[in-house]
């Protein structure tokens, strides 16, 4: 009876790293299974029994794994600092979405080589600009707190908001070309997957940052924000024109350049009227900032 309690609680308690490793292996070879069709396959019944196993895993560790972060927010100093220093937080998150950014960016270029595909060159192209906007907007926030320099802050906000005008007019002459030759493009189905999951969670977090950094009054992480909504917005687009491809009857073209055409125009009135705002907020504010350096003086 002892053996059997012990080798049962080294089945649900393996070593940490053979847990960690083993539930995102399971999760991904049931992905791989269900995109390539094979649902009935000895593969099939093992990844069944591996994920079930997994995640029997998962629920009994949970607990562990909780209090071990609730210690480990209290005695790791970078934990600590990261809930608590807000400053810290918010340039650590401008940063991370930079490095994001440009890993998307290669990604979509090396598709584009993959493919040849034009479209994604030029999505490769316009998420390099985003992230160069990023990178502008942090150049000079590295030793001042946000918000301080206000008036500098709100001459990057609208820049940013000018270039994001510019980029907003190159996308809708890329979607109305893709519209009008009817084009679709195509992913590996696990990689349409991860990209659906990247898409629905960019845009989860770029809404639930905009919301939540408002309170901060600092332009360059609005602008931030709003270069995170704009990336989300485009990867939706991408991503349904994927998913139309690579799920789609054949003879859905007509279907397929109603739906692209209408969410791209959805997309680009979106992002430009989000630029329009920032440009005529930053505007208005910045004259009323003189304004009153002026009568003070």
């Amino acid at each position: 009876m002892e053996r059997f309690k012990k080798v049962l609680w080294r089945l649900l308690f393996p070593p940490l790293i053979l847990a960690l490793l083993l539930i995102p292996m399971a999760g991904a070879l049931v992905v791989y299974i269900l995109a390539s069709g094979q649902t009935d396959t000895p593969l099939a019944y093992v990844s069944y029994g591996l994920s079930a196993y997994a995640l029997v895993i998962l629920c009994v560790r949970l607990p562990r794994w909780m209090k071990g972060f609730g210690r480990l927010k209290r005695e790791n100093k970078y934990v600590h600092r990261y809930l608590t220093d807000v400053q810290w937080r918010m340039k650590l998150s401008l940063y991370l979405s930079l490095a994001i950014n440009i890993l998307y960016a290669l990604l979509q270029l090396g598709t584009g080589f993959y493919f040849h595909s034009v479209w994604f060159y030029a999505l490769s192209g316009y998420y390099a600009l985003l992230a160069f906007m990023r990178f502008f907007l942090l150049k000079d926030v590295r030793h001042t707190q946000l918000g301080a320099q206000r008036m500098e802050e709100l001459g990057r906000y609208r820049f940013c908001g000018m270039v994001l005008v510019v980029l907003n007019l190159v996308l809708a002459v890329i979607v109305a070309y893709i519209v009008w030759l009817n084009r679709g493009f195509s992913h590996h189905e696990i990689l349409t997957i991860a990209m659906a999951a990247y898409t629905f969670w960019a845009m989860a977090m770029a809404v639930k940052n905009i919301i939540q950094y408002r309170k901060y009054n600092s332009p360059v992480m609005s602008a931030a924000k709003a270069i995170s909504l704009t990336a989300a917005l485009v990867s939706l687009l991408s991503l349904e024109s994927a998913m139309l491809n690579a799920w789609g009857n054949g003879d859905n073209s007509l279907f397929r350049q109603i739906m692209t055409g209408a969410t791209g125009a959805v997309v680009c009135l979106v992002v430009h009227v989000l630029a329009i705002y920032m440009i005529v907020h930053a505007t208005k504010e910045i004259k009323d900032m003189k304004k009153g350096f002026l009568s003070n003086e």
